[in-house]
């Protein structure tokens, strides 16, 4: 009993020992202190650091890389008490040379069921106003479209349900887009994954 009770309290103690290294074992990593929102640049006030037992399946920014990511843009909207991840960060500019942002304000029956993501490429469609009149001549022909990019796409307003999207467009196609948003014959279509 004696010999049996050692060998018990030896294998206790071991497995004790290994869960004690694996808890040991932390990474310290990049942290979201603040909200950042889509395109705006990194600080290091907006980020902080933590130190977790961290998954290998996990991508997190780690600590080592802060001053890599600071001055990069965020490619997504960004919130306080978040790993930072590779992915969530770009050197680009979410608006490129050449480039405008024309803000798009849908209403809940014209937003897709699929959320709206920055990058994600839109068709721009001109249908015609409630209650004009068309020849058959334009009836019969198919609505004049342009593509966008989505930039950032707002939470729906509390009430209201309508959500306004940022969209890039060519600076040669922004202000025929922007028209069509002031007369509200605009309707915002998803690409497919590929662009096409």
């Amino acid at each position: 009993m004696i010999a049996l009770s050692l060998a018990l309290i030896a294998t206790g103690g071991a497995g004790v020992a290994v869960l004690l290294l694996q808890v040991g074992h932390r990474t310290e990593v990049v942290t979201v202190v603040r909200d950042v929102q889509v395109g705006q640049v990194l600080t290091e006030q907006d980020l902080g650091k933590a130190s977790i037992s961290l998954d290998p399946a996990v991508k997190a920014v780690t600590s080592d890389d802060l001053d890599q990511v600071v001055g990069k843009r965020a490619a997504v909207e960004l919130r306080p008490g978040s790993l930072l991840s590779p992915s969530q960060v770009t050197r680009d500019s979410l608006v490129r040379a050449g480039e405008q942002l024309v803000p798009i304000g849908l209403k809940p029956e014209q937003i897709p069921a699929t959320a709206l993501v920055p990058g994600q490429k839109v068709q721009l469609v001109h249908v015609p106003a409630q209650g004009e009149s068309e020849t058959d001549k334009l009836a019969d022909s198919a609505p004049k479209t342009l593509p966008g990019r989505v930039v950032k796409a707002s939470d729906a307003a509390p009430g209201t349900g309508a959500v306004v999207v940022d969209v890039a467009t060519s600076a040669t196609d922004g202000p025929t887009v922007a028209a069509w948003v002031s007369a509200g014959t605009l309707r915002l279509v998803l690409a497919a994954p590929d662009g096409h």
